[in-house]
């Protein structure tokens, strides 16, 4: 590892520790790709049902995933169906060799090119709970990542899995309180004043201003249709600690 490794990956896992949607998990990847010279990057996590929806975290240019995903290209992606049966990370091109390309998948490589997707490293995810994920770092020529994966490859190991731990706790999470869905910073503001935190003690903790974990915490309770934070509190609670509610988990 470089001698900054050890400030991107800390900083890295401090903003993760800190992310509540996508665009926070967005610019914490790619603040630390950039600090290893990477510029591109794709998470896809695979639902557990066919006829589920993949979830994607990237910034690479909007016109190129918003197509891929219409095209439901992540059933035929070569570089995805790779990574569904590796155990390690590996590098591509628009060969991947040891695999044949059809023609559709030919396609997509030619598609991707034209965005500046012509090679990766790909690092393949599969959790405790049988959720398949792939992070990969793409770029127009292989010079660059060949050596991001030689010299940080176990660190960029590291990072995907903990991107994913944290995606999958977050933002799979459910969120539903007596019915009524909450945002990310409304939901999470809650479970803090279950914990007896005050608005300022989650200030300090979330790194927000007192004013808005208030904000957040009224906007919890109006949708809750309760008049008081306890109540919206007890509600949360109830949902938390209901044996049926506990069986799902």
């Amino acid at each position: 590892m470089t001698k900054d490794m050890p400030i991107v990956v800390g900083t890295f896992l401090e903003r993760l520790s800190e992310s509540v949607d996508e665009t926070d998990f967005r610019e914490a990847l790619t603040s630390a790709a950039l600090g290893l010279d990477l510029l591109k990057f794709a998470y896809l996590s695979l639902p557990l049902q066919p006829s589920g929806e993949p979830r994607l975290i990237s910034n690479y240019p909007p016109p190129w995933t918003a197509h891929y995903l219409r095209n439901q290209y992540q059933r035929v992606d070569p570089v995805i169906l790779r990574a569904r049966v590796a155990d390690s990370p590996f590098r591509w091109e628009s060969d991947l060799r040891g695999f044949e390309i059809s023609e559709v998948q030919q396609k997509l490589f030619v598609e991707a090119a034209e965005f500046g997707i012509c090679c990766g490293l790909t690092i393949p995810i599969v959790d405790s709970r049988g959720r398949a994920a792939a992070m990969t770092f793409a770029a127009r020529e292989p010079s660059g990542l060949l050596r991001a994966a030689e010299r940080y490859g176990q660190a960029l190991q590291f990072m995907a899995t903990c991107f994913h731990i944290h995606v999958r706790r977050k933002l799979s999470a459910s969120r539903m309180v007596d019915g009524i869905l909450l945002t990310p910073r409304e939901y999470e503001c809650l479970q803090w004043a279950a914990r007896g935190k005050s608005a300022s003690d989650t200030a300090c903790i979330l790194g927000i201003k007192s004013r808005t974990v208030t904000f957040h915490l009224d906007n919890a309770r109006n949708k809750l249709g309760v008049r008081t934070k306890d109540q919206a509190v007890a509600l949360l609670e109830h949902v938390l600690f209901n044996p049926v509610h506990i069986l799902r988990l």
